[in-house]
C-alpha cells in the first residue's frame, strides 16, 4: 500500500463521518387538551422550544396543535406531553378522503366539521369496484345517470 492508497483510505474515513443525514421539512399536527389562552400559551411556548421547529400555529377551537420545521413527530409528542395535558397524534382525515365516513370506529361526534378519525381498514378506506360502480350510477356529475329523484 503506497502512498496514494493511504490517502484515498484516510479521505474515504474522514468523509464517512463527516456526513450527516439531513431532516425534511416536517409538517406534525397534535391533538391537545387546551381550556384556555393560558394552556395555548403554554402549549406554544413549549412547542416552540423544540429543536427545528419554525413555526407553532395553535387552534383551541380544534384543539389541534401544528408544528413547521425540521422536526420529528415523537419529539413533538415528547414535548407536548410535558405540558401534562392530553396528548395524540392528529387522528383526523377531510370526510371526503374515507369511503364511508359513517362505519363505526369512522364517525366521531368530536372530530370538527368535515372531518373524521382516520383508518388503515382497506374495507372502510376504499370503494369495492362495484359500490363505485353504484355511486357513480346516481352521481350528480354523470349526465347519463339515473334521474328517479
Amino acid at each position: 500500500m503506497g502512498v496514494s492508497g493511504t490517502l484515498e483510505y484516510l479521505s474515504d474515513l474522514l468523509s464517512s463521518t463527516k456526513k450527516k443525514k439531513k431532516k425534511q421539512l416536517n409538517t406534525v399536527a397534535v391533538k391537545i387538551r387546551m381550556d384556555c389562552e393560558g394552556c395555548a400559551r403554554k402549549v406554544k411556548k413549549t412547542l416552540s422550544g423544540v429543536k427545528g421547529a419554525k413555526s407553532v400555529d395553535v387552534d383551541m377551537k380544534q384543539q389541534k396543535a401544528t408544528v413547521h420545521g425540521y422536526v420529528d413527530a415523537k419529539k413533538v409528542l415528547k414535548a407536548a406531553k410535558e405540558t401534562k395535558k392530553k396528548v395524540e397524534p392528529w387522528p383526523y382525515v377531510p370526510y371526503t378522503m374515507v369511503a364511508h365516513p359513517y362505519v363505526a370506529g369512522v364517525y366521531d361526534k368530536k372530530a370538527p366539521p368535515n372531518f373524521v378519525r382516520a383508518t388503515t381498514d382497506p374495507a372502510v378506506a376504499n370503494l369495492d369496484p362495484v359500490e363505485e360502480q353504484y355511486t357513480l350510477m346516481f352521481s350528480d356529475e354523470n349526465p347519463n345517470a339515473c334521474s328517479v329523484m
